[in-house]
């Protein structure tokens, strides 16, 4: 009974997103199965990369000696306060380079390669932020891009539905049901490769999708 005002509270929940969320994520995305995936998905990364919702940090420690310089996008300032120490252990350059994925301070192909992951379920307005990387990529950069969305499996996807008005609440905005997919096809990006895979934890929320996506030459 008491907590049903705190979620329907547009106070209690700026409260809860700006200090707490920037925490659930650090600590439930810091697993060494998560960090398996993270590894995987930066791999091959290298020259100026922009990393979208950049969050704690938590990416760092797998950027390949050949990423020259990374641009953060983050817009929780507690999220960027934990990723600190983080950054100060690399030799990458980093700087925080904006706040919104849907609106990129780059410049048309500035970029070697973008990096997204656990990112896109969340921003509003996911199309606008694939148009953004598609314009400051640079012809033949890649996103690579490691995330969470919509089931394949209808019982599952079925879960997503209802419980994604709490989720949407109590995560920062994050879409559990999101056809990450479907976004990155009528985006300016060509998919490269594409898998998913459930994670640890329960279904709904463990539904995965990782791959590349190629601005095109011409």
């Amino acid at each position: 009974m008491t907590f049903l005002p705190f979620v329907e509270s547009e106070a209690a929940m700026g409260w809860w997103r700006d200090h707490v969320v920037p925490r659930m994520a650090d600590r439930f995305l810091d697993t060494a199965e998560v960090h398996l995936l993270r590894a995987r998905t930066c791999a091959d990364l290298s020259g100026d990369v922009v990393e979208i919702g950049f969050g704690s940090g938590l990416n760092v420690r797998h950027y390949p000696t050949a990423v020259r310089s990374v641009a953060a996008v983050e817009p929780s300032d507690l999220a960027w306060r934990l990723a600190r120490p983080r950054v100060a252990s690399t030799s990458t350059r980093i700087v925080r380079a904006g706040l919104d994925g849907q609106r990129l301070g780059l410049a048309d192909d500035s970029v070697d390669a973008a990096l997204s992951t656990f990112t896109m379920c969340t921003i509003p307005d996911l199309d606008a932020a694939l148009g953004e990387l598609a314009r400051v990529l640079r012809p033949g950069g890649r996103l690579h891009f490691l995330e969470h969305g919509r089931s394949d499996q209808p019982q599952v996807a079925r879960w997503q539905d209802r419980l994604q008005p709490v989720n949407g609440r109590l995560a920062g905005g994050c879409h559990i049901d999101r056809l990450l997919a479907d976004h990155l096809g009528r985006s300016d990006l060509v998919v490269e490769e594409i898998t998913t895979s459930y994670g640890e934890g329960p279904k709904p929320f463990a539904f995965r999708y990782a791959g590349f996506a190629i601005k095109p030459l011409a």
